[in-house]
């Protein structure tokens, strides 16, 4: 994954923020539903944190409590995969932003 330092980003705007970590959220409990159907989901609860300090970072806190026993299923490997993907994509949001600025 680049490094966002790189990336060199622009201060983000409020709705730059909020649909980015509207984005983030979505596409890890997309990822956790394509799992697992929302009625064997207990809790899920998806917290995002923007931090523009250089370089910008962005923090998933996720939490996955099922309905049913964890022996079929690897909850945590679910957790890590659903955030490493929520992450990416705001990889790619972000570098959008950049470039967008630039124009």
């Amino acid at each position: 994954m680049k490094v966002l330092e790189e990336i060199r980003l622009p201060e983000l705007s409020l709705e730059q923020k909020e649909n980015l970590c509207i984005l983030v959220e979505k596409v890890a409990r997309n990822l956790i539903h394509s799992k697992i159907p929302s009625d064997k989901v207990q809790t899920l609860n998806i917290n995002v944190e923007i931090n523009e300090s250089i370089p910008v970072t962005v923090t998933i806190d996720l939490e996955l409590v099922p309905t049913f026993s964890t022996k079929d299923c690897d909850i945590e490997q679910l957790v890590n995969e659903a955030t490493w993907k929520a992450l990416s994509e705001a990889d790619v949001r972000l570098g959008e932003i950049a470039c967008k600025s630039k124009i």
